[in-house]
Protein backbone atom coordinates (compact mmCIF):
# COMPACT_ATOMS: atom_id res chain seq x y z
CA UNK A 1 0.00 0.00 0.00
CA UNK A 2 1.33 3.58 -0.97
CA UNK A 3 2.18 5.85 1.85
CA UNK A 4 -0.44 8.16 0.42
CA UNK A 5 -3.12 5.82 0.75
CA UNK A 6 -1.95 4.53 3.92
CA UNK A 7 -2.38 8.39 5.37
CA UNK A 8 -5.52 8.51 3.22
CA UNK A 9 -6.86 5.35 5.22
CA UNK A 10 -5.63 6.06 8.42
CA UNK A 11 -7.24 9.56 8.77
CA UNK A 12 -10.63 8.38 7.54
CA UNK A 13 -10.50 6.16 10.52
CA UNK A 14 -9.38 8.82 13.11
CA UNK A 15 -11.86 9.81 15.69
CA UNK A 16 -13.78 12.79 15.27
CA UNK A 17 -12.47 14.18 18.49
CA UNK A 18 -8.90 14.04 16.93
CA UNK A 19 -10.31 16.46 14.06
CA UNK A 20 -11.90 19.00 15.99
CA UNK A 21 -8.32 19.91 17.60
CA UNK A 22 -7.53 22.21 14.29
CA UNK A 23 -6.53 25.34 14.35
CA UNK A 24 -8.46 28.19 12.94
CA UNK A 25 -8.01 31.61 12.63
CA UNK A 26 -7.70 34.00 15.67
CA UNK A 27 -11.14 35.53 16.27
CA UNK A 28 -11.21 39.46 17.21
CA UNK A 29 -12.43 38.73 21.05
CA UNK A 30 -9.56 36.20 21.36
CA UNK A 31 -5.98 37.47 23.48
CA UNK A 32 -2.81 35.85 23.58
CA UNK A 33 -0.89 36.07 27.36
CA UNK A 34 2.31 37.89 27.38
CA UNK A 35 5.02 37.81 29.41
CA UNK A 36 8.16 39.97 28.40
CA UNK A 37 11.21 40.18 30.59
CA UNK A 38 14.77 40.64 31.25
CA UNK A 39 17.18 39.39 33.44
CA UNK A 40 16.39 41.99 35.81
CA UNK A 41 13.05 43.28 35.14
CA UNK A 42 9.93 41.44 33.66
CA UNK A 43 7.61 44.31 31.64
CA UNK A 44 4.90 41.97 30.98
CA UNK A 45 3.54 39.49 32.98
CA UNK A 46 0.97 37.08 31.39
CA UNK A 47 -0.50 40.35 30.40
CA UNK A 48 -3.60 39.72 27.55
CA UNK A 49 -2.98 41.80 24.63
CA UNK A 50 -4.24 41.60 20.97
CA UNK A 51 -0.96 41.37 18.86
CA UNK A 52 2.23 41.25 18.95
CA UNK A 53 5.03 42.43 16.34
CA UNK A 54 8.62 41.03 16.98
CA UNK A 55 11.54 41.10 14.38
CA UNK A 56 12.73 37.82 13.91
CA UNK A 57 15.86 36.96 12.67
CA UNK A 58 14.09 35.43 10.36
CA UNK A 59 12.21 38.10 9.45
CA UNK A 60 9.15 40.86 11.27
CA UNK A 61 6.16 39.29 12.49
CA UNK A 62 3.05 39.24 14.34
CA UNK A 63 1.81 36.92 16.66
CA UNK A 64 -1.68 36.33 17.18
CA UNK A 65 -4.16 34.41 19.45
CA UNK A 66 -3.58 31.06 17.83
CA UNK A 67 -0.31 31.26 16.57
CA UNK A 68 1.40 28.33 16.33
CA UNK A 69 3.93 27.36 18.99
CA UNK A 70 7.43 27.81 17.60
CA UNK A 71 10.41 29.48 19.42
CA UNK A 72 12.15 32.50 16.83
CA UNK A 73 15.49 34.46 18.03
CA UNK A 74 15.21 37.57 17.89
CA UNK A 75 17.40 40.62 16.22
CA UNK A 76 18.09 43.84 17.33
CA UNK A 77 14.71 45.49 16.71
CA UNK A 78 10.99 46.61 18.03
CA UNK A 79 8.56 44.38 19.98
CA UNK A 80 5.30 45.98 19.34
CA UNK A 81 2.34 45.17 21.82
CA UNK A 82 -1.38 45.78 20.80
CA UNK A 83 -3.31 46.18 23.74
CA UNK A 84 -6.86 45.63 23.78
CA UNK A 85 -8.53 49.20 22.32
CA UNK A 86 -5.58 49.07 20.36
CA UNK A 87 -3.20 51.05 22.22
CA UNK A 88 0.27 50.40 21.11
CA UNK A 89 3.43 49.73 22.87
CA UNK A 90 7.05 49.75 21.57
CA UNK A 91 9.97 48.11 23.01
CA UNK A 92 13.74 48.81 21.73
CA UNK A 93 14.91 45.22 22.42
CA UNK A 94 19.18 44.11 21.66
CA UNK A 95 17.83 40.39 21.17
CA UNK A 96 16.38 36.91 22.83
CA UNK A 97 13.95 34.70 22.22
CA UNK A 98 10.33 34.47 21.80
CA UNK A 99 8.58 31.28 22.88
CA UNK A 100 4.58 30.89 21.15
CA UNK A 101 3.39 28.23 23.63
CA UNK A 102 0.03 26.25 22.70
CA UNK A 103 -2.81 27.73 24.52
CA UNK A 104 -2.46 31.44 23.64
CA UNK A 105 0.81 32.39 25.88
CA UNK A 106 3.99 34.45 24.74
CA UNK A 107 7.02 34.31 26.21
CA UNK A 108 9.75 37.16 25.49
CA UNK A 109 13.37 37.02 26.98
CA UNK A 110 15.47 39.48 26.18
CA UNK A 111 18.68 40.71 27.50
CA UNK A 112 17.94 44.57 27.00
CA UNK A 113 14.57 46.35 26.36
CA UNK A 114 13.58 50.24 26.70
CA UNK A 115 10.86 51.81 25.51
CA UNK A 116 11.49 53.14 21.92
CA UNK A 117 10.08 56.95 23.08
CA UNK A 118 13.31 56.82 25.80
CA UNK A 119 15.60 56.82 23.07
CA UNK A 120 16.92 60.58 21.13
CA UNK A 121 17.75 60.61 17.37
CA UNK A 122 20.38 63.05 17.91
CA UNK A 123 22.24 61.01 20.42
CA UNK A 124 21.37 57.69 18.29
CA UNK A 125 23.01 59.33 15.20
CA UNK A 126 26.04 60.52 17.20
CA UNK A 127 26.78 57.07 18.87
CA UNK A 128 26.42 55.35 15.82
CA UNK A 129 28.95 57.64 14.04
CA UNK A 130 31.31 56.72 16.79
CA UNK A 131 31.19 52.78 16.71
CA UNK A 132 31.61 53.14 12.88
CA UNK A 133 34.62 55.36 13.74
CA UNK A 134 36.28 52.85 15.81
CA UNK A 135 35.36 50.24 13.59
CA UNK A 136 37.33 51.52 10.76
CA UNK A 137 39.82 52.46 13.11
CA UNK A 138 43.54 51.19 13.74
CA UNK A 139 42.27 49.21 17.55
CA UNK A 140 42.31 46.32 18.14
CA UNK A 141 40.66 43.26 16.40
CA UNK A 142 38.69 43.03 19.77
CA UNK A 143 37.61 46.67 20.32
CA UNK A 144 36.30 46.85 16.44
CA UNK A 145 34.29 43.40 17.03
CA UNK A 146 32.68 45.51 19.21
CA UNK A 147 32.06 48.23 17.69
CA UNK A 148 30.57 46.51 14.74
CA UNK A 149 28.66 44.95 16.82
CA UNK A 150 27.54 48.70 18.24
CA UNK A 151 26.94 49.93 15.19
CA UNK A 152 24.66 47.29 14.24
CA UNK A 153 22.54 47.89 17.03
CA UNK A 154 22.50 51.67 16.60
CA UNK A 155 21.44 51.24 12.83
CA UNK A 156 18.97 48.72 14.18
CA UNK A 157 17.61 51.71 16.63
CA UNK A 158 17.90 54.03 14.40
CA UNK A 159 15.80 52.58 11.66
CA UNK A 160 13.02 52.03 14.43
CA UNK A 161 13.20 55.18 15.49
CA UNK A 162 12.67 56.34 11.37
CA UNK A 163 9.47 54.51 11.77
CA UNK A 164 8.10 55.26 14.55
Amino acid sequence: MSALRLVSSAARRAPKAFASGRRGYAEAADKIKLSLVLPHQAIFTSTEVVQVNISAATGDMGILANHVPSIEPLRAGVVEVIEPGNASKKWFVSGGFATVHPNNKLTINAVEAAPLEDFSPEAVRANLQEALRVASGNGSEEDKTEARIEADVYESLQHALGSK
